[in-house]
Formats: C-alpha cells, structure tokens, sequence
C-alpha cells in the first residue's frame, strides 16, 4: 500500500511538473509572438497613422492601442512569474496574483470608452481597481518578505 502511494505520488510529481514547463514554453511562445506583433505594429502601423491623425481623439486611440500592447506583455510576463514561483516552491502568492489583476484592470480601464459608461458601471470599475490596488498594498506591507 505504501508502495503504491509513493509510486502515484511521483507520477503526479512529475505529471505537474511537465504540465508547468509545457505551461511556461507555451506563454514564452505567445509573449514573444506579442513582441513581434507590437514591434511590428510600432513600426509600420504608428508610422502610417501618424501621418494620417488629424484630431487628438485619433491620438488617443493609437497611443491607447500602444498602451495596451505593452500592458498585456507585461501581464503574459506576470504570468510567467506566478509559474515559475510555483514550479519552485508549489505556492502561489497572493501578492503576484494581484498584480496581475490590476494590470488586466488597468488594460482594460485604458481602452474604456468613458463617454458611452453609466455613472453605475464607472463607479463599479473604481470599485474593482480601489479593492485591488488595496488589496495589494495590504499584502506587499503586511506579509513577510519572500525568498522567490
């Protein structure tokens, strides 16, 4: 019986463990697809637009558009490191989900169109980013510093 346990044990082991680095191949492969795409997107796409942006709002969209590029490698690199934290230590820390929280909040307040929100929908997201942002500084100065 204690055989068995150990045996199943290990094959869970290292079923999770390929599973993680499967998991962590696979976004380094869409984080540098996402580089491409911005770099790309940069170097023609801005170029063109730039020369054809005749009022701000026009502005604000393609640097909006940039903005949310970025972001979303930042938050594919987030990701990375919530993996690699629990592909060492099989934890996962509160503070790093948080932040991944707030920057996919943060994408995604860029790209609001404020016009068109109700007062109610406008107050909700205030909300979401208030108890996230929160809730980050509570843990980054409450809890211990971390080895990871």
């Amino acid at each position: 019986m204690q055989v068995e346990k150990k045996i199943t044990a290990k094959i869970t082991f290292w079923f999770e463990q390929s599973i993680l680095v499967a998991a962590q191949i696979l976004l380094m492969a869409v984080i540098l697809a996402m580089v491409i795409q911005l770099w790309i997107m940069f170097s023609s796409d801005i170029l063109e637009r730039v020369s054809s942006i005749d009022t701000v709002p026009e502005l604000m969209k393609s640097v909006q558009t940039a903005f949310s590029g970025v972001l979303l490698i930042i938050l594919g690199l987030e990701l990375m490191e919530t993996l690699r934290v629990y592909f060492r230590s099989h934890r996962v820390r509160l503070e790093t989900i948080l932040a991944v929280a707030i920057i996919a909040v943060g994408r995604h307040v860029i790209n609001l169109d404020v016009e068109h929100m109700s007062g109610g929908s406008l107050m909700g997201v205030a909300a979401v980013v208030l108890s996230l942002t929160g809730g980050y500084f509570l843990v980054r100065f409450k809890s211990p510093p971390s080895a990871d």
